[in-house]
């Protein structure tokens, strides 16, 4: 079998085009023997982490790249009668990674027109690391040689060759039996001959198997909002844009044998791999002298006193075991941003919610006034939140007045620098009822008819339409013995989950310490900048996210002080009312809470109205149990807790553990306790079981 590697490959991530899965794209290369692959999605680089970790996963060498739209004058041109070319980019090394992700951004930030488009000033510039491909019909030396112009296509070609130099710029040729791609290629033969530029044989590659050629045409339909019997629509003529084998590309190119042997050359060039365990964090300016170390721990010790007045021992041992924990896993200035927003929010009368998560767990938290729960009070454990055990970023989710929110970011923008901030981007997905009224729509089955199938499917939390099946036998029924239902689901089917569109985040921000496609690529959402990467994988990257939750409750509390302000001429201090107030817990046994955070479902008010709560900690307790899990031992509990007598301990040590929720375990941190007193294991031992 003739080595090959594929160079010119679109994922599921070139959106609404690309129509090979990512998991299925690397197994079949696997499969086929193939030890070098390629993503060079359009204009994007959505897939890239997750295409290197499934190439990896299959002992695939993986190569990152992007087919970049290039425009025919100055990217900030938008009249053009050409609009774009394409021209595809692959990564030999970190450096080229960098640039082809300034590339993309670049080229949705400054260059969008139509496309997100790039000129030969970016292209030069962002050059280092970069091996060019000449692309497709739709690139720009093939499209003049099409249109006869000769001279246009060979002074093209010697630009891109001063720009990338010898030996990283390459004439591609491709034919999947198009008769412009026939037409063309001993054209582009004889310009790399002529001008010593070497050939590099491609497969435009749109999906995986061959079968899957219908796939792809359902999704440009989609795309396009064109139905599949339209006659003037965006349609590939032929099905071979699939994944071929070696030995097919081998056959197709017999004639250029030089073409497929530099598809090796090129991925034997490409040797980047992505960095997984670093930590990318702003540096905090204090505008002192003093090293932020103890600039922080002086703003605890300061907080402390306030909150606390003397500090016995306990606070004083659990404040320096949490700044040196802090300190040796790096996160010292991570705090110091999260207390300057925070700071900022309040001093601007900003609305800022007690604390959520685990990050309640933090002392130096709760004494920067970054959380409103005492963790020494309600026993809650550092580790949980910050475990030195399990190196993973710190995640403090802040809950502020859901108008004013984007004021905090626009402040967290304008300190660390326009492009070091932005929105996390976030996909869009064709889920399960969505794919079958797309699919519906562009098969042209009657709309009543889909509607009717859409229905049957449960509205159910991450419901599948393979669930649905199993679910809902009318649905099965219908699946079973109309066979232009059966093409619809599973054309759905084979359609559920793929990424439709890019948006933003609801309230996750990334800082960095320096333009962001230094690290990752970007580009404009509705409201600025976003990342072309999701949460998740920018947190696998060590990037810093925060995340600014806007709560309307925050705002309707707001909105209340300032009211009562105004016409008692009084200013209530919502963080110093008392817990304890009887009234308040005689309306919450009544379950009249309409509107109360996290008390207000009509399940949550029943199980109120049984329990009867008479102090904050049953508030806390109702909360932790009305969720899955710990829901299941609410008949059990509401029966203990009317006759405590019944408690039963498996072990003595576990008495002091479980005591507060009559012997059931409720709580992470019970979880975590238990482990430590019976097993012996440290705190962040016990949160590794947790």
């Amino acid at each position: 079998m003739p080595e090959f590697a594929h160079l010119h490959v679109h994922t599921e991530y070139s959106l609404l085009d690309g129509a090979a899965e990512i998991e299925r794209l690397t197994k079949r290369a696997a499969e086929y023997g193939i030890r070098a692959l390629a993503i060079t999605d359009h204009g994007a680089m959505y897939g890239t982490v997750d295409f290197c970790i499934a190439a990896k996963k299959y002992g695939i060498k993986p190569i990152v790249g992007c087919e970049v739209y290039t425009s025919p004058g100055s990217r900030f041109e938008k009249n053009n009668e050409d609009r774009y070319y394409h021209l595809v980019l692959l990564a030999k090394n970190e450096q080229g990674y960098k640039n082809i992700a300034a590339l993309s951004s670049l080229g949705f930030i400054e260059g969008y027109f139509y496309k997100p488009r790039v000129d030969y000033e970016l292209l030069q510039k962002h050059s280092e690391g970069v091996i060019a491909l000449s692309a497709c019909l739709r690139g720009e030396i093939p499209s003049a040689l099409l249109k006869g112009e000769k001279s246009k296509a060979y002074s093209i070609a010697r630009k891109l060759l001063s720009i990338y130099g010898e030996g990283n710029f390459f004439i591609e040729i491709q034919n999947h039996g198009l008769a412009d791609e026939i037409s063309v290629l001993p054209q582009l033969a004889e310009l790399s001959e002529s001008l010593g530029i070497p050939l590099v044989a491609t497969n435009d590659v749109h999906y995986v198997d061959k079968d899957d050629a219908f796939k792809q045409d359902v999704l440009t339909c989609i795309q396009t909002g064109k139905k599949l019997l339209d006659t003037d629509r965006l349609k590939f003529s032929v099905n071979e844009f699939y994944l071929k084998t070696a030995d097919e590309m081998s056959d197709i190119f017999k004639d250029y044998p030089q073409a497929i042997e530099n598809t090796a050359k090129i991925a034997d060039m490409c040797n980047f791999e992505l960095t997984f365990d670093q930590k990318i964090l702003p540096r905090f300016d204090n505008g002192t002298d003093v090293d932020n170390r103890e600039y922080l721990k002086n703003l605890c010790r300061d907080g402390a006193v306030k909150k606390y007045g003397n500090l016995t021992a306990e606070i004083e041992n659990r404040l320096e075991y949490e700044l040196k924990t802090i300190d040796d896993m790096g996160y010292t200035d991570y705090f110091l941003i999260v207390w300057d927003f925070v700071s900022y929010a309040r001093l601007k009368g900003i609305t800022v919610g007690p604390g959520r998560g685990s990050a309640a767990g933090s002392l130096v938290s709760y004494v920067l006034d970054i959380t409103q729960v005492d963790p020494i009070k309600f026993g809650l454990i550092f580790e949980r939140f910050l475990n030195p055990e399990r190196v993973t970023m710190p995640d403090i989710d802040i809950d502020f007045c859901y108008i004013r929110r984007d004021e905090l970011i626009d402040y967290v923008r304008n300190k660390y620098g326009v492009r070091n901030v932005a929105n996390i981007g976030t996909f869009g997905t064709l889920a399960a009822r969505a794919a079958i009224r797309d699919v519906g729509r562009v098969m042209d089955v009657p709309l009543s008819e889909v509607d009717k199938i859409a229905k049957l499917i449960p509205r159910a939390v991450n419901i599948t339409i393979e669930r649905a099946l199993e679910e809902s036998s009318r649905l099965n029924e219908m699946y079973r013995t109309n066979p232009t239902t059966k093409k619809l689901i599973d054309t759905a089917m084979s359609l559920e989950g793929f990424p439709r569109n890019v948006s933003t985040h609801a309230s996750g921000v990334v800082i960095a310490d320096k333009d962001l496609f230094e690290y990752v690529p970007i580009q404009m959402g509705e409201k600025g900048i976003i990342t072309q990467y999701p949460m998740n994988i920018l947190e696998q990257l060590g990037l810093l996210k925060i995340d600014f939750l806007g709560l309307r409750n925050l705002t309707i509390i707001g909105d209340t002080v300032e009211l009562i302000e105004q016409t008692t001429g009084k200013r209530v201090d919502v963080e110093s009312i008392s817990l304890e107030d009887a009234k308040t817990y005689e309306l919450i046994s009544r379950g009249e809470t309409d509107g109360v955070f996290q008390l207000e479902s009509r399940g949550m008010q029943s199980f109120l109205r049984r329990m009867k709560p008479k102090e904050f900690e049953d508030i806390i307790m109702a909360i932790s149990m009305y969720r899955p899990g710990p829901m299941e031992q609410i008949p059990q509990y509401l029966k203990i807790r009317e006759n405590p007598s019944q408690v039963r301990y498996k072990h003595k040590l576990l008495e002091p553990i479980l005591k507060e929720t009559f012997g059931i375990i409720v709580y992470q941190e019970q979880v975590m306790k238990i482990v430590s007193s019976l097993a012996g294991y440290s705190a962040g031992r016990a949160d590794l079981v947790r």
